[in-house]
């Protein structure tokens, strides 16, 4: 099958009028010009699909309410439509353990052990090809040996060490998570600030504790092969000490000098979609776009809502030195390389189709392995081609 006559966004050019063969779901041929008998893109554009490596959705498609839970083939299948839908054609589900929380709730090791494991068993017959990212919380004990029977029996695809106790890290401007918490709890600022207190208390931890958590998490990965990042770095002391412990990722660094000193030490920097897109950071912390501006931006990922990928390239692309392909790779052959996805996030020979097909600020169809796992209806696809749509599965009860 051929797609003729696209804008075709290379890893270092955008062709503007180009077209591509896929066989068996790999790219075979890219040409310039369009060729007769393929599918016509009069112009479109084409991206290899996005590639999420951080996205929070799927606690709250399995929790939409507080103590409102979902079953994972109702949770996984509106999140892999949504994913999909905005050109992700492979997403890191970031699930966490957190102290803090009762048994059997949202983060207990419990509760998100068994979301990785229905996770696992669910992913086989999702559009999208969903991995696991297991957010590691460096104050909760309980959850090393538990993640250490995940990482065992391959149920996890990348590792992340944080901290959410106030006062540090993503939070370290208390003033400002007060007013958050307020907000999103709807209570006064003086019982948000009582919940911070609690919330500081409980996870208060002897540092060589912490400091043999995460040693024993960087172990494990080690051991099993996968890979390791940072979060909310917030300064350039904590920056080192995880390139120490083997980091290779810095997700959602908090401030500028953090940011430099990651990258001086050779990790990629990843920070969130939304806040590129925005401009600023909801929680005031460093703003993707002035990471990018000092070189200090590699990778984007969805955060909380994927459909912020493509217009945060596209923001981007404007002040990137190289353009559209530049910003482009923010999300597609970056993400790649740093999760040692060799095999995608580029448009080029011998790689998967997986393709976001673009009409200015919306995808309007969406490939993996050549297969139209989402599409608007503004493109004709030969049912008999390599693009035949997705087929639902059918789910037991």
């Amino acid at each position: 099958m051929w797609l003729s006559d696209f804008a075709l966004v290379l890893p270092d050019r955008v062709m503007p009028h180009g077209s591509l063969r896929i066989e068996d779901g790999i790219i075979t041929d890219i040409v310039e010009g369009p060729v007769k008998g393929g599918v016509e893109g009069q112009g479109m554009e084409i991206f290899p699909g996005f590639i999420d490596m951080h996205g929070d959705m799927i606690e709250v498609e399995l929790e939409p309410r507080a103590l409102v839970d979902f079953p994972m083939d109702v949770a996984l299948h509106h999140l892999d439509m949504r994913l999909a839908a905005s050109g992700v054609t492979t997403a890191y589900a970031a699930v966490s353990f957190s102290r803090g929380v009762r048994a059997g709730e949202r983060r207990s090791f419990e509760h998100t052990s068994q979301v990785i494991r229905d996770l696992s068993k669910a992913r086989g017959q999702a559009r999208v090809d969903h991995r696991i990212h297991a957010r590691f919380d460096i104050t909760f004990d309980n959850a090393v040996n538990v993640l250490a029977g995940l990482l065992g029996d391959g149920s996890v695809d990348l590792v992340s060490l944080m901290d959410h106790t106030p006062g540090q890290g993503q939070y370290r401007n208390l003033e400002v998570h007060i007013r958050n918490k307020a907000a999103f709890h709807g209570v006064s600022e003086t019982e948000a600030r009582q919940m911070i207190s609690t919330a500081i208390a409980e996870r208060s931890r002897p540092q060589e504790d912490l400091l043999t958590n995460m040693r024993t998490v960087a172990q494990l990965c080690r051991d099993h092969g996968v890979p390791l990042a940072s979060h909310d770095d917030d300064s350039p002391d904590k920056a080192n000490l995880m390139a120490d412990l083997g980091a290779i990722l810095s997700e959602f660094p908090v401030t500028k000098d953090a940011a430099a000193a990651c990258a001086a030490r050779g990790m990629m920097i990843a920070m969130g979609a939304p806040n590129a897109m925005r401009g600023q950071s909801y929680s005031g912390n460093l703003s993707a776009r002035e990471a990018h501006a000092a070189g200090l931006l590699h990778i984007l990922a969805a955060d909380y809502h994927p459909a912020t990928i493509l217009p945060a390239i596209r923001i981007l692309a404007e002040s990137n030195p190289e353009g559209l392909a530049g910003a482009a790779r923010l999300a597609t052959a970056n993400p790649a390389k740093a999760l040692g996805l060799s095999d995608r996030g580029r448009i080029g020979l011998g790689k998967r189709a997986d393709l976001a097909i673009v009409a200015g600020h919306h995808v309007v169809a969406s490939l993996r392995g050549g297969q139209l796992i989402f599409s608007k209806g503004l493109l004709s696809f030969d049912p008999h081609s390599d693009a035949a749509a997705f087929t639902e599965p059918s789910y037991s009860s």
